[in-house]
């Protein structure tokens, strides 16, 4: 079946189109690679079908939320496909959650269903009796006194049937970063994904079926969930899985067993890559495409990654609420600085704080339209009534477009700084610091002087061997007033063994701030 992303049929459901197209056409193609294991197309739709019969014979009915609460391996893709399969509404979280969180996603979801992996057993233990809506518990690996996820697939007969499902059906939940408080969900019907895939995933990334993805950001995020599964497998190509936690020393063994072609990162990975012990004989050479999103990729740390591997970098910028990436550089259309132009099928406009457009140049906030903007934020009706209007998602993020229309991010709302009456892009400031030779990382805040005036003071990681202290404090002052408006300078910098990181790789600002 051809689908054209502007034209989808009412009767949509996403196991059908991201993956039992291709289990019918090449069964017995790869579709996962995990610790060694070769996972076809045949076989995961032979788990998602057993998947499906339990979730259904648990009770599972149509629109009913399902939470998945596990790493990246491969009954996360049965188990997600097989909830929309069946008509439910599935959800993903990080595994490595605290008790509070776990209460508050279970509580929020209200999820009858919960499938988790054993690591994760005795923090849903200890909140259970705080989670009334929760009913069965499907545990990958050692179940405790749950049920396990792979034995009760092996014991019933698959159900191959689909949830007669339409294409404005809700059918996923997205949470946002939670900057402040607990993060929010974005609803997202059926076809968000699926327009997404066809004029980002496959015609930008240009994905096939000798592409083989692998992922820094995990599946529970929107982001590698279609990078990294869905597009993939949507274009008959293959993912690489791994549980471990994705640091350089997990990662780089898996170029080399597996040859991926594609590389979902995040800034911050890619250069914990470039700065890690053994980089020099890692062979990237099965590579042709990096993509990144999630914060703004700096000049250096781009011309970086292209010198040591020689591969592209796509940056972008995609969202919860948008699904996916809906800006992004292209293959031979990449500028610098920059996070590309709008994707087919999508529009962005920079617009001042009554909604009204903006010239080009000048910085305002981000507003996008296309058909992957989710339904609302659930039980967040105030807030979801200020940022999906009409057509439109109204961002929470600066950017400015230049006169050949690509666009440059500035920074969240809440993060721009007014310094002596001017607008002031911490982003532009970070990269500034960055092209320091001595600076590992920087991330740059506002703060009230002596006169309750607002100045820029930077945070600083340093390289190992270099010496943090007053005279460096002064030389990276001086570094940024060299390349920057001299009102641009950081008038304090601190020193710091690392930034403190959400579990998507965004900097806390709001734990710098204190």
């Amino acid at each position: 079946m051809t689908l054209d992303p502007f034209q989808l049929p009412e009767s949509l459901n996403l196991a059908e189109v991201f993956l039992f197209q291709q289990a019918r056409r090449r069964p017995q193609a790869p579709a996962l690679y995990f610790e060694g294991e070769v996972i076809t197309y045949g076989q995961l739709a032979e788990a998602t079908n057993r998947a499906t019969a339990v979730l259904k014979g648990l009770g599972l009915e149509l629109e009913q939320r399902v939470l998945l609460m596990l790493p990246d391996v491969p009954q996360f893709a049965s188990a997600w496909f097989a909830a929309v399969k069946a008509g439910g509404v599935v959800s993903a979280v990080n595994p490595q959650l605290k008790a509070d969180e776990v209460t508050y996603y279970l509580n929020y979801t209200r999820a009858k269903v919960l499938v988790t992996d054993a690591a994760t057993v005795p923090t849903v233990d200890a909140v259970r009796g705080q989670c009334p809506y929760l009913r069965h518990v499907l545990v990958v690996g050692a179940p405790g006194r749950h049920l396990s996820y792979d034995d009760e697939l092996a014991k019933v007969t698959p159900d191959e049937s689909f949830a007669p499902t339409h294409r404005d059906d809700a059918c996923v939940w997205l949470y946002t970063s939670g900057s402040t408080g607990f993060p929010k969900a974005a609803v997202h019907k059926q076809h968000d994904f699926v327009f997404n895939a066809l004029t980002y995933g496959l015609p930008v990334m240009g994905l096939g079926p000798t592409d083989v993805g692998l992922s820094v950001p995990r599946l529970a995020f929107g982001y590698a969930l279609g990078t990294n599964l869905l597009f993939p497998l949507l274009a008959g190509g293959a993912a690489v899985l791994f549980k471990e936690k994705p640091t350089p020393e997990a990662l780089f063994p898996l170029f080399q067993r597996y040859r991926p072609t594609v590389l979902t990162a995040v800034p911050t990975a890619l250069n914990q890559l470039l700065n890690a012990p053994g980089v020099e004989q890692v062979d990237f050479s099965s590579l042709r495409l990096a993509v990144s999103a999630g914060e703004a990729l700096p000049a250096e740390l781009y011309a970086r990654w292209k010198k040591v591997t020689g591969v592209e970098v796509l940056d972008g910028i995609g969202s919860a609420e948008m699904f996916h990436i809906f800006i992004t550089n292209r293959l031979g259309d990449v500028k610098l600085g920059s996070l590309g132009k709008v994707v087919g099928g999508y529009r962005a406009k920079v617009c001042d704080d009554e909604g009204r457009e903006l010239p080009r140049g000048e910085v305002g906030t981000l507003w996008v339209s296309g058909d992957s903007m989710a339904l609302e934020y659930w039980q967040q009706h105030e807030k979801s009534k200020a940022t999906f209007r009409g057509d439109w998602c109204v961002s929470a993020d600066k950017f400015q477009q230049d006169d050949e229309g690509y666009y440059f991010f500035c920074g969240r709302g809440d993060d721009m700084l007014k310094v002596s009456g001017k607008w002031l892009s911490p982003v532009e400031v970070e990269n500034a610091l960055l092209q320091h030779p001595a600076v590992r990382e920087a991330a740059v805040i506002g703060f009230k002087d002596a006169d309750g005036l607002e100045k820029p003071k930077a945070f600083v990681a340093v390289h190992p061997g270099q010496t943090a202290d007053e005279a460096l404090s002064e030389a990276l002052k001086a570094h940024v007033r060299s390349s920057l408006a001299p009102f641009k300078a950081p008038r304090e910098v601190v020193f710091v063994d690392a930034l403190p990181r959400s579990d998507r790789g965004k900097v806390l600002k709001t734990a710098l701030r204190g």
